[in-house]
């Protein structure tokens, strides 16, 4: 909102300092201070809210230590990484960029998921909440909306880097000497991606189908779409499932979505991305202030939800949190690195399915189920272990910066 009046000011009245709102690094700096101090200041009172209706977890009795102490503590703390997100970006982005749009969907969207299932949790006093596969079905909801918007919307396209030597030739006689020039196509519909530490790391999805015929782009969508359901339900799982102690999902989904902006900084920027090698894709540098903002309310809510923790972000927050990611890394064309970057959710979700998988393999063979880890998720596994819960986030933490040290280098690693 506040980038549209101080156009209009700029534009009408040229008032000193109203052009500093063109720049998405003055908008991005201000959304992240405004979501710290939403998240900070009115966080606390969000928490005296929850606890005056005790709102308060239910904590099932698993054998961990310090496991009783956090039964009570509120929960749907997710609202303050909601709204510490949203009020930053409906102030200082763009509304009328369809990234921004999409981003604001998924957050309302998960969102509600999330807070249908607390709610049932908390209020309707059934800890199962809300039954899986109604989660599953708003998961892919979402994904269908947000493949088909990246698929058909004509506002998403990429330009990519012109190979006709003559045409680079006559940019080349125009540029700043000693300079290298490169021109780029004009704006295209595009299903390709990015492949990491290959040279030639583009990849196209309907490249999968080109046995269909001359007309194979044309059926894309029906490779893209169930892609896109497929990362966003995996990686709104995999924060869920690392949601479960102080600080862990907050802190590690931070350094993800901060890793995330480079690459929207970078994709979005003509200059950066010629200067990179990488995929221009235009009008998504304006992801950038969504990102700003968003980082700012998981490390806002980190001063609450830190060990010992005064309040959870409970599902209202972590499949938020995991929808918002992954519609990033489709939106950069970088879902490829999730693997790599959102590491830990892997992690996470794995030792899950492998615990189940193996516990029922073996009951059915042995008549008695075994298990790989002493508890899943992977987390609790290492509380068992009997190391401390704040021990284990900081090292997480460690694994996760590392993971995402691995990801920026493959800008240049290929």
């Amino acid at each position: 909102m506040l980038y549209y009046l101080f156009e209009y000011i700029e534009k009408n009245y040229q008032l000193p300092g109203a052009s500093l709102f063109g720049y998405i690094s003055f908008r991005a700096a201000l959304a992240v201070i405004l979501s710290l101090l939403i998240s900070t200041i009115f966080g606390k009172k969000i928490i005296t809210y929850l606890r005056k209706k005790q709102v308060g977890e239910t904590v099932r009795d698993l054998g961990l230590e310090g496991q009783n102490e956090k039964s009570g503590t509120p929960t749907m703390g997710g609202i303050i990484i909601i709204l510490a997100t949203l009020i930053p970006v409906l102030l200082f982005a763009r509304l009328d960029n369809i990234y921004i749009i999409l981003l604001i969907v998924t957050t309302l969207w998960m969102g509600a998921i999330g807070f249908i299932d607390d709610y049932i949790k908390i209020f309707k006093k059934d800890k199962k909440g809300l039954k899986g596969k109604f989660k599953v079905l708003g998961q892919v909801g979402l994904g269908v909306i947000v493949g088909a918007t990246l698929y058909f919307h004509p506002d998403i396209t990429i330009r990519e880097e012109v190979k006709n030597p003559e045409a680079v030739q006559q940019v080349q006689s125009a540029a700043t000497p000693g300079e290298e020039a490169r021109e780029f196509a004009t704006e295209e519909k595009s299903t390709k991606t990015t492949l990491p530490f290959f040279k030639n790391n583009e990849f196209d999805y309907s490249s999968l189908i080109s046995w269909a015929g001359d007309h194979y782009k044309s059926y894309a969508w029906l490779i893209f779409i169930p892609f896109v359901i497929l990362i966003v339900t995996a990686v709104s799982n995999g924060a869920n499932l690392t949601d479960g102690i102080d600080g862990l999902a907050g802190g590690t989904s931070a350094i993800i979505v901060l890793t995330l902006g480079i690459f929207a900084w970078v994709s979005g920027n003509i200059i950066f991305s010629d200067y990179l090698n990488i995929m221009y894709i235009p009008q998504a540098g304006e992801i950038t202030i969504y990102i700003a903002a968003f980082v700012g309310a998981l490390v806002g809510f980190l001063w609450y939800n830190a060990y010992p923790a005064q309040v959870f972000m409970g599902d209202t927050g972590s499949l938020t949190i995991g929808g918002i990611i992954a519609v990033i890394a489709l939106a950069v064309r970088k879902e490829f690195l999730l693997p790599i970057l959102c590491g830990i959710f892997m992690a996470e979700s794995l030792s899950v399915m492998l615990q189940v998988s193996y516990f029922k393999y073996t009951k059915k063979k042995y008549g008695e189920g075994r298990r790989i880890f002493l508890m899943s998720p992977l987390h609790h596994h290492y509380q068992k272990k009997g190391h401390h819960e704040s021990k284990i986030v900081a090292r997480f933490w460690i694994v996760g910066v590392a993971l995402a040290i691995v990801t920026i280098v493959t800008l240049k690693v290929r």
